[in-house]
């Protein structure tokens, strides 16, 4: 026998290593198989409920790290609600028609216009379900807990009908409308936008400065005056119709030395016109407010027998230009509005492709719109109007897809009103709250600001409006015909608005006024697919009766606050009047490492595919709860490489505890809390401040908080202070002594206890841990949270240990001192002196703490202050500390330095204690003796 086999050394299978890459992919089969999801639905019913109403992602391609973090932050809160008493159900969804997937299949070598609408659609189809399997693998593949049989997809025929019937809802309200206003328009994607599928960068453009003569001064200017306009968009002015100025600004009427002309320009941009177009000497001979210059009409640069109208707008601006801007209606929403008041025409010469027409006249015919700039410019310069051209630099819309720019085009699109219950949905705002909290003004200034959405797209990979004409052309948006083409989604998918003929979709014998010979035609627009996504509180929420509407929680990307947040508001206070969600949480982006947003199309994502067969999904799920994601996260692979230290650290941490309560049962071996030792009493108190803390957290979604209060209680409270002394315990007093059971009962409790705590996060780890446990439940995420123990002795055993615990940080520093000095080597060589004053003498006596102990010194003795040498360390007035080296020889099974080394005859080189314990628990070592080293 060796001395080593005296000792509760503990054993267990739980590796060092968890080899992630493999083991995760096995528990999730696993899971799959035992059905854990559907086991933990079946728990919990008749439970509160709470709904996290997943937005939907763009089946498009793998996942990248953005998705990664948004849904595990989805998981982490559904898998605490569901094990703290709630009814959680989690129902994926995917965003599945649109722009993306037709340009795919384009790049695919497939050219829709030379196919059939319902030949492309079914492509469309087959390429949407693909996306969706891919990134449905990437989800689970991250150890998300969901309905993954039964997601939610747009493309899905009740889904569709849902959103027929949403759309009906709001014609029925009178907020569709047919209209011919300017939207933006992707030239390169051929279709309106949505504001939601614009993002802005700066661009330069050539900015002009040019004159326009009046022709009827009304009294007030005479023929010899000219207006000088600014424009950034030198291709728009074939489109010309008028001259915007502000009522109430000052325009003077100034001659030039060495100019026949006179000009109109606002007064206060007079000294800045004359420096850029080099005037002198300047003579002012009239100043006019600007009211007064209402109606006065000028003619148009390029077209003598075209009169422009000067009107009163509330856009002209005295930052920049003259004070009076060139409007062309067609291609910009300031210029259509002040257009409509003042009767113009909506003039647009150009084409969906964004070539200009024949309209714009012979110089710009089948020129594209960019190119048309310099011909513009050429025509003014050659008719002398030109003042000047510069470049100017601004933000400027671009399609989100194509990343080209797009312009601001007035075609005849079908509108959902927001002004008709804008104040409505103001109001359903200030019901919800958000996360972080500036998120309510942001969505409430956007809605606030917001124009009437565009809900058609000129696509056929989407739903279409369920709109027909009659034959006068009149459009039909009845509660009959719209219903009954929901009901025909639903049972045959809106593929068959494609195929059927008009009549085939209309309600048997359905007649019109309108179309007295029973002709009719329809709509060959589809929704916008924000109005798709917008649906989801009827398409899935309402619809699905085991969840509720609205939801308790959302959460995406800030970038929802003008997409999904926005319009399933606008929806579902048009059909419900009240918001879709209870409370909102919004994240930032991921950055790359050099803070620039990561983004498939620029090729600096990071797949959390890669970190999966690196590192293990447990790595990404653990940054993810180590992050401040309410506002934008740079993502880098030092990133994971430092979470992968942090999981380390808990997987080191929990094998020590699993290691030394393997011969622990909890039935047969525990302790009650009366009876258990001191420092084992409080650190079950502290663990149980430690539920507390962090159950807050969970409830507050501060994830963060977790992640920090987690490695500072195993770094610090576990590590460093409670398992650095636990040792002396579990491997050295006897097996089955209250001093070890003790501390095992308290080890087993702290496991039981973090392994729920950290499955949200960890759940692939909680699991391989809960195989090693002794608990009723076959998986832990069948168990329930740990609930918060009501200790009366708690808050007074707290305040009384963070005294013990201050004064054994002042005896490591003396210790600490002693080494550095080479009086001592480890601590167990040394012996303590602590001279104390009678409070803190009260205070150790009183706890009854083995002070020796959790200094892990050899020898210890304790005496009053007023007899401390005065060499020794002096602490706060309470404590002073002399460390000298042990007296005696080291125990060969405690590693102690003690006296009584020896005094056992049959155990020269044990102490009397570890004697007893060997003559007692090992007599066969009195015959046998141990082996010699």
């Amino acid at each position: 026998m060796r001395v080593k086999d005296t000792l509760n050394l503990g054993k267990t299978k739980f590796k060092m290593r968890g080899n992630l890459p493999v083991n995760e992919q096995k528990r999730e089969d696993i899971w799959a198989e035992n059905k854990i999801y559907e086991q933990r639905q079946k728990l919990n019913e008749g439970k509160p409920s709470f709904v996290l109403h997943d937005g939907p992602p763009y089946a498009n391609g793998n996942i990248h790290m953005g998705h990664a973090m948004n849904k595990i932050s989805k998981d982490i809160i559904v898998r605490y609600k569901s094990m703290s008493g709630f009814r959680s159900p989690f129902v994926p969804g995917w965003d599945t028609h649109g722009l993306p997937i037709e340009q795919q299949l384009t790049k695919e070598g497939y050219d829709r216009k030379k196919m059939s609408t319902a030949d492309f659609r079914k492509l469309c189809h087959e390429y949407a379900l693909k996306q969706v399997d891919k990134q449905r693998t990437d989800f689970k593949r991250l150890g998300i807990s969901a309905e993954w049989d039964h997601p939610y997809l747009t493309l899905n025929p009740e889904f569709e009908a849902q959103e027929i019937r949403t759309f009906g809802r709001m014609a029925e309200l009178g907020l569709i409308y047919r209209g011919k206003k300017p939207v933006f328009w992707s030239w390169s994607s051929e279709s309106a936008m949505a504001e939601a599928e614009v993002e802005y960068h700066d661009v330069t453009s050539p900015s002009a400065f040019y004159a326009e003569k009046v022709s009827d001064g009304k009294g007030v200017l005479d023929e010899n005056a000219y207006f000088v306009v600014w424009t950034t968009t030198p291709w728009t002015i074939p489109a010309s119709e008028g001259i915007t100025i502000d009522a109430g600004f000052d325009y003077s009427v100034v001659q030039p030395a060495g100019e026949d002309r006179k000009f109109v320009i606002a007064t206060d941009r007079l000294n800045y016109a004359a420096e850029q177009f080099g005037w002198e000497d300047v003579q002012t001979l009239q100043v006019i407010r600007g009211r007064e210059l209402d109606r006065i009409k000028a003619i148009h640069p390029f077209d003598n027998d075209r009169e422009l109208v000067v009107m009163l707008g509330d856009f002209v601006t005295l930052d920049s230009g003259t004070g009076l801007v060139h409007t062309a209606p067609g291609f910009g929403e300031d210029d259509f509005r002040v257009g409509k008041e003042y009767g113009l025409d909506i003039f647009v010469p150009v084409d969906d492709r964004g070539y200009m027409t024949a309209e714009a006249g012979p110089d710009f015919e089948g020129v594209f719109y960019e190119d048309a700039n310099a011909i513009a410019l050429d025509k003014l310069k050659a008719s002398n109007a030109l003042l000047k051209q510069m470049d100017y630099v601004h933000s400027y819309p671009f399609d989100w897809r194509t990343k080209k720019p797009i312009i601001f085009r007035a075609t005849p699109q079908w509108f959902a009103s927001v002004d008709k219950i804008r104040d409505q949905i103001l109001e359903a705002i200030e019901d919800v709250e958000f996360l972080p909290d500036w998120g309510q003004k942001r969505l409430h200034n956007m809605i606030r600001d917001r124009g009437d959405w565009v809900i058609s797209r000129q696509r056929v990979w989407g739903v279409p409006l369920p709109i027909f004409y009659a034959e006068d052309g009149t459009p039909i948006l009845e509660k009959e015909t719209i219903n009954h083409v929901a009901d025909l989604f639903e049972k045959n998918g809106s593929d068959i608005w494609f195929q059927w003929e008009a009549k085939d979709l209309l309600p048997e014998g359905y007649s019109n006024e309108h179309s007295p010979n029973g002709e009719f035609t329809k709509e060959n627009d589809i929704m916008d697919v924000w109005f798709d996504s917008g649906s989801s509180h009827q398409g899935v929420l309402a619809q699905r009766d085991y969840l509720e509407y609205p939801a308790d929680l959302v959460l995406e990307g800030s970038d929802q606050y003008r997409g999904w947040f926005n319009s399933s508001l606008i929806t579902s206070v048009a059909v419900s009047g009240k918001a879709p969600y209870k409370k909102v949480i919004s994240q930032g982006f991921t950055l790359d490492g050099k803070g620039h947003k990561m983004s498939k199309s620029l090729g600096n994502t990071i797949v959390p595919d890669e970190i999966n067969k690196k590192m293990g999904a447990e790595i990404i799920r653990l940054w993810v709860s180590s992050i401040d994601s309410s506002s934008d996260v740079r993502v880098s692979q030092e990133n994971f490489v430092k979470a992968s230290e942090s999981y380390k650290k808990i997987r080191n941490t929990v094998r020590y505890l699993l290691a030394n309560t393997s011969d622990f049962d909890p039935k047969e071996n525990g302790v009650d809390y009366n009876e258990l030792r001191p420092e084992d009493r409080y650190m079950l108190v502290q663990f149980n401040e430690l539920i507390s803390k962090i159950r807050t957290s969970y409830d507050n979604y501060d994830f963060i908080d977790i992640y920090k209060t987690l490695l500072n209680y195993i770094i610090t409270d576990l590590s460093a202070f409670y398992l650095d002394f636990a040792k002396d315990v579990v491997y050295i007093e006897p097996e089955n002594s209250l001093k070890r059971r003790s501390m095992q009962t308290v080890f087993y409790k702290i496991l039981v206890g973090l392994t729920k705590l950290i499955t949200p996060i960890l759940p692939h780890t909680a699991e391989e841990i809960w195989e090693y446990l002794r608990e009723p439940e076959e998986f832990v995420q069948l168990a329930e949270m740990p609930e918060v123990a009501n200790y009366t002795d708690g808050a007074d055993l707290l305040s009384k240990w963070q005294s013990i615990k201050e004064l054994r940080s002042h005896v490591l520093k003396a210790l600490e001192e002693a080494r550095d000095s080479k009086m001592i080597g480890k601590s167990m060589e040394a012996k303590a002196t602590l001279y104390l004053d009678e409070s803190t003498k009260q205070l150790v006596d009183t706890l009854g703490v083995d002070l020796r102990l959790i200094l892990i010194v050899s020898q210890l003795e304790v005496e009053v202050l007023s007899e401390a040498p005065k060499d020794a360390a002096i602490f706060d007035d309470q404590l002073a500390v002399e460390i000298t080296p042990a007296q005696g020889e080291v125990c060969e099974r405690c590693r102690m330095t003690k006296t009584d080394v020896g005094s056992d005859e049959h155990f020269a080189t044990l102490c009397a204690s570890c004697a007893q314990i060997v003559t007692e628990n090992y007599p066969e070592a009195i015959t046998e003796g141990f082996e010699e080293k």
